[in-house]
């Protein structure tokens, strides 16, 4: 009989000690978007806060993002250094959860090596996903994603939103994100763009045979797509384009005329206003 192949033997083989005093390690916070944490640069300090001293008196932890179903995404193994109160941790710059600070703040440091499999390991953690961190197990390797593949699996249209980072990030490894290529390929329809720093809103659309995956492709590369007030933005403050946000408002199909899609256009202009106070000129 064929022998499963587990986390822990494949861990090993990038020189995880799985005699030492570890954990694994699933964040799926009903609370906070983790893949959202992940994208901005929260995710390591979301980790080293905690509630409870779960990670004391441990050598490591073995740290994944759940996904959907009982799966689950590797993403470093970090040496627990040390412990202190939450209150004299250190919140990254522009995150706003605060009451992080009420509980014990951990020393987590990235241990190296294991780069080859972060963000492409997928295991199955099996049925207890409410047991988020469980002494080190065998748990079954289900999966090893492209390489260049970050951004998880494609869920839902209308649950979409991407920084300008992301979106740079997507066109610049399609062949590993192919299912987000192949989905925002096939359809038109509306979209936002989101100024972060100032809540204003363009709206824009998509058709032809390409779709929001065609349309999207000059924002990946000059995050204003050569719309006016956007490219104004970009060349009078620094802060942009990273500050752009994109996600999709109405979804329709590919095949309908461009003077439909422009019209469904005209209607969320008119519904939010961004002619009178937003990013659109016309």
């Amino acid at each position: 009989m064929t022998k499963e192949l587990g986390v822990l033997d494949l861990l090993e083989l990038f020189g995880f000690d799985r005699a030492s005093k570890s954990k694994l390690v699933r964040h799926q916070d009903k609370r906070y978007d983790v893949h959202d944490l992940l994208r901005r640069g929260w995710f390591e300090a979301y980790q080293k806060f905690q509630s409870r001293p779960v990670f004391r008196g441990l050598d490591s932890i073995v740290s994944f993002i759940g996904l959907p179903g009982t799966r689950a995404r590797f993403v470093g193994v970090y040496s627990v250094v040390g412990e202190r109160s939450g209150r004299t941790g250190t919140l990254p710059a522009g995150c706003p959860y605060r009451e992080w600070k009420q509980g014990t703040y951990f020393d987590l440091r990235r241990q190296k090596g294991f780069e080859a499999l972060e963000n492409r390991l997928v295991i199955d953690w099996g049925g207890g996903t409410l047991a988020w961190h469980q002494r080190t197990s065998n748990k079954p390797v289900v999966e090893l994603l492209p390489r260049g593949h970050l951004l998880g699996v494609f869920s839902d249209y209308s649950d979409l939103t991407l920084t300008h980072s992301e979106l740079r990030y997507l066109y610049a490894h399609s062949e590993a994100n192919h299912e987000w290529k192949s989905r925002l390929s096939a359809v038109a329809g509306v979209y936002l763009v989101l100024a972060t720093t100032t809540g204003r809103q363009y709206i824009g659309s998509a058709s032809g045979a390409e779709g929001f995956w065609g349309r999207w492709a000059a924002y990946s590369s000059d995050g204003h797509g050569g719309n006016e007030k956007l490219r104004k933005l970009v060349e009078e403050d620094p802060a942009y384009p990273e500050a752009f946000n994109y996600s999709i408002l109405q979804v329709l199909p590919r095949s309908l005329a461009r003077a439909e899609v422009l019209d469904w256009e005209r209607r969320f202009k008119q519904k939010l206003g961004t002619l009178a106070t937003g990013l659109n000129s016309n």
